[in-house]
């Protein structure tokens, strides 16, 4: 894949997953610091390694379905496989600047 088209890729899917909020918390999920990983192969093959806040959030089932469906459905992506890491665990450190303003802990 060429490098342009693969950034291309990329930056749409991270721009498609700052769509995706958490139900509990008024932040998406990328700046919240929950996806720690956006990994595209030759064939167009997405894979995106994520966390959670807590190990047993009640949403994860939904979240994790947002993020594959949505990220599924963006031109030019063949499939997407979403892995649910717990390591190293989220902590708030992980948020970006604005998540932080966002959540008034700046």
């Amino acid at each position: 894949m060429e490098t342009e088209n693969f950034l291309e890729l990329e930056a749409e899917i991270v721009k498609v997953i700052k769509t995706i909020h958490d139900p509990e918390i008024p932040v998406n999920i990328y700046d919240l610091g929950l996806i720690y990983a956006v990994d595209v192969d030759d064939e167009k093959n997405v894979e995106i390694k994520m966390t959670l806040t807590a190990p047993n959030c009640p949403m994860a089932d939904d979240l994790l379905n947002e993020v594959h469906q949505k990220t599924n459905a963006i031109k030019g992506v063949k499939s997407a496989k979403i892995n649910l890491v717990f390591d190293p665990p989220w902590d708030r450190s992980m948020m970006s600047e604005e998540a932080m303003l966002d959540l008034g802990l700046l």
